[in-house]
């Protein structure tokens, strides 16, 4: 073996090592963290700049800095491909907020820990918000200071990883200090004075041993709610004898909460791993509840859906669910006959349970209760992986790495039904049942599936010449439920010079439906009487699965995956003067985009005539819709500057620019001519143009002695959001933040800061959309949020 050889021959030790816990592995410096990138790269240490494909390394330094308290916040004003817009009002998602890469959607991004599969949240987006009919993966279940570092793939991976990698994947590396740690005091509240919270952090490593260690990480985080509602000038209280009731003057106005939800979030995770004399163990496991309380529309006192003996002067529903995130990871790594060997199995679950209160069921009249379970869901997966790679000599004696794996996963869903008045109707007075805000899940809506896949990739890297490195992989899936598929991948990149690069990848990638898609229901039931005979007979509206009857009636067949063909193409550049540079285009396909359809009844007769004695009123399921394409462009740009006695500088800058198109809407051929009716214009636009199509964040550190100061700047471009009277472009709106950190010693800091110096805000909707002037704001969909500047300070002590 040449030297070559020798030094990839200790990569690949250390790469495996990097995608679980070692008992010696050491606290990464700010200074090498780009120096570590193994995601898209299985067995190679390379650089940003040295991969075949675009990678973004975010320290835990870097993510403390900004002053955000939510991990997937500070990732949005870090790496601007990345999305996670604000929403209100908007049920669920409230709570469990949608996240995404490159202007897709959120169940296009893979998310992994420590290497490993994450499980993604029980939720479906329903209520308007970005990825609406999408599940994701709720990166603030992670505790901040549980994370040493985020890897985020910006390119096609499902040849490597599988199913879902198709904007990019996600690597969340957990803190593995043997000893040491911090803990941390974080709390603000905005320049209007509501959103006060405070978040308490700890950290710590403990050696167990000489060849062992276990990391602790544990956070609470409090917050209140912010409002940016404008007064409801609505008349309130029905007319007395033909007059304006006199508590029409006193009214409460300002009846609505438009803003961020509250919310109380525990968090625990524990990393550990041991060496033993044939190889090594590792586990890691989290846990994490987040209670949560949001509005709903104000239900005034004259409103039919009221009950005036209740709340004689209307009322608020409360929507106050709770998520409970779980999962443990275990394996073994070692080696056999010159194979490194890494077995693993993980389980984890999402759990999301509706409570509703300050409400009532307004059919049971004035004996309702104002509160109630609205039932919930659950997502559980359990994964089995074995992975197997060595290094052989190629040609010229050059390095290649063969790796290679078998994974199962199985995946179940349940939807549990809620109390009998969260759904119910009683018939009091002809008024609607169910609990006002969010009725339950009735016992139509239960499920309780699963269904499995197993997996085979083949992945090869060689280094062919000092100049040049290629990379493939190939992978087959087989579903419980519907076939199998296959998908590979190529990348390459050539060194023009020292510094000079270029770089390519061309891939196929898929995404099976979700069992979130695949079964989620949620119905209402209403009793109707017959014309004729006065029986009273039920009809069901809703969101109804694909192993409905009443779905099949319509012509929809199972679910198929949605399958994608990217390729990229870019230029990287390091060089001694501190300057790294890298710029990316790229190109994605999307075939059978899975969509959520808008709701389609009997009254249209096509509808009428499908469902025959079917009892359903109001329908809408997911299908495979939509093929559409992305194009876009990413750059980065870091400099380090030493100023010798005047301290050091870094500079960075990122920017992206993407497009995205439809290029064909698909429909069951029973529904043809209803293509606008089940894909409107307002969700074209939010599925094409609901995110910045083009957004930048530029940053300055400057250290001087114990002074650390950072500014950002983010860019966030114009968006457009669609409404029932046509659409509507935000223009593009620019961010400042600031903080100076002070270091009294070694082992105590502390920070002030300013996010949103300038008290930016979206622009207001247009008056139309606004509610009564209730919804100033774009409530649905906000890149960076509706609540203005935001101050906070921070202590931190290190031991």
């Amino acid at each position: 073996m040449n030297h070559k050889a020798s030094y990839l021959a200790s990569s690949v030790s250390l790469a495996i090592a990097l995608t679980a816990p070692t008992a010696f592995a050491q606290q990464t410096n700010e200074a090498d963290v780009e120096k570590i990138s193994v995601i898209g790269s299985r067995l190679s240490v390379r650089s940003a700049t040295e991969s075949t494909a675009p990678v973004d390394i975010i320290g835990s330094a870097e993510l403390q800095a900004t002053g955000m308290t939510e991990t997937a916040r500070a990732l949005q004003f870090l790496v601007p491909s990345f999305n996670f817009p604000t929403s209100s009002i908007t049920d669920g998602s409230d709570a469990v907020r949608p996240a995404s890469l490159r202007g897709l959607s959120p169940d296009h991004t893979l998310v992994l820990i420590n290497g490993k599969r994450r499980h993604g949240s029980a939720l479906v987006h329903l209520n308007g918000t970005m990825g609406r009919g999408s599940s994701n993966v709720d990166l603030n279940a992670i505790p901040m200071s549980a994370i040493k570092r985020i890897e985020i793939l910006r390119d096609g991976a499902a040849a490597q990883y599988g199913s879902d990698a198709i904007a990019g994947v996600i690597n969340l590396v957990l803190n593995d200090n043997v000893s040491g740690g911090q803990i941390s005091l974080n709390g603000g509240q905005t320049f209007d004075g509501d959103g006060e919270q405070y978040k308490i952090s700890s950290s710590q490593g403990i050696r167990i041993g000489q060849d062992g260690f276990v990391n602790i990480s544990a956070e609470y985080h409090h917050k209140n709610k912010t409002n940016r509602a404008g007064l409801d000038p609505r008349q309130q209280y029905a007319d007395i004898d033909g007059q304006p009731d006199p508590r029409e003057a006193t009214a409460n106005r300002l009846n609505h909460s438009v803003g961020d939800a509250s919310f109380e979030n525990l968090a625990v995770m524990v990393n550990a791993g041991y060496q033993l004399a044939d190889g090594e163990i590792y586990a890691f496991a989290d846990l994490s509840q987040r209670k949560t309380k949001s509005g709903a529309f104000f239900r005034r006192p004259l409103d039919a859906r009221n009950v005036p003996e209740i709340y004689p002067d209307g009322f608020l529903p409360e929507i106050a669910p709770e998520t409970n995130d779980h999962a443990i990871t275990l394996g073994y790594k070692f080696e056999l006959a010159d194979w490194q060997l890494d077995l693993s199995a993980n389980t984890g679950a999402s759990r999301y349970q509706y409570y509703v209160n300050n409400s009532l069921n307004a059919s049971l009249g004035p004996t309702s209760p104002t509160s109630a379970n609205a039932g919930g869901m659950r997502n559980n997966e359990q994964n089995l992986n074995l992975d197997a790679s060595k290094l052989f000599a190629f040609v010229n004696e050059s390095d290649l790495v063969l790796s290679g794996g078998i994974a199962y996963r199985k995946n179940n869903y349940k939807i549990f039904q809620g109390d009998e008045v969260s759904y119910a109707n009683y018939g009091y007075q002809g008024k609607s049942g169910g609990m006002q805000g969010f009725g339950g899940f009735t016992p139509e809506s239960t499920v309780d599936e699963s269904r499995n896949n197993v997996g085979v990739y083949v992945e090869v890297e060689n280094q062919l010449t000092e100049q040049f490195n290629w990379a493939a992989a190939v992978r087959q899936e087989r579903y419980s439920d519907f076939g199998s598929n296959t998908s590979w991948k190529l990348a390459g990149r050539y060194a023009l010079t020292p510094e000079w690069a270029v770089r390519s990848t061309i891939n196929s990638g898929f995404r099976a439906p979700s069992v979130q898609q695949l079964y989620f229901s949620n119905l209402s039931t209403l009793f109707v009487a017959d014309a004729d005979t006065g029986i009273l007979s039920p009809v069901e509206s809703g969101t109804f699965n694909n192993t409905s009857p009443v779905v099949k009636a319509l012509g929809q067949g199972e679910l198929k995956p949605e399958e994608s063909q990217s390729v990229s193409l870019g230029v990287t550049y390091q060089g001694d003067n501190g300057v790294t540079f890298t710029l990316d285009s790229y190109r994605i396909d999307i075939d059978d985009r899975i969509i959520l359809t808008g709701s389609v009844s009997r009254s249209n007769p096509v509808i009428d005539a499908l469902l025959g004695d079917n009892a359903a009123q109001s329908v809408r399921f997911f299908t495979n819709a939509v093929d559409s394409r992305t194009q876009g462009v990413e750059a980065v740009v870091a400099y380090q500057l030493p100023l010798t006695e005047y301290g050091d500088v870094k500079l960075s800058f990122s920017a992206q620019y993407n497009d995205t198109e439809i290029k064909q809407i698909k429909v069951p051929a029973l529904l043809g001519g209803l293509e606008q009716a089940l894909f409107d214009d307002v969700e074209k636009t939010r599925l094409t143009s609901a995110n910045p199509k083009n957004s930048f964040s530029a940053g300055i550190t400057h250290s001087y002695g114990d002074f650390t100061t950072n500014l950002r700047i983010n860019r966030f471009g114009a968006y457009t959001l669609g409404y029932a009277t046509g659409n509507y472009e935000y223009s593009a709106k620019t961010v400042a933040d600031v903080s100076v950190n002070y270091a009294f010693n070694k082992q105590l800091d502390f920070t002030v800061g300013v996010n949103n110096l300038f008290d930016t805000y979206p622009d207001e909707q247009p008056a139309v959309n606004q509610f009564n002037g209730i919804f100033k704001y774009p409530n649905t969909n906000a890149p960076f949020g509706f609540n203005g500047g935001y101050y906070f300070a921070e202590a931190r002590y290190s031991f």
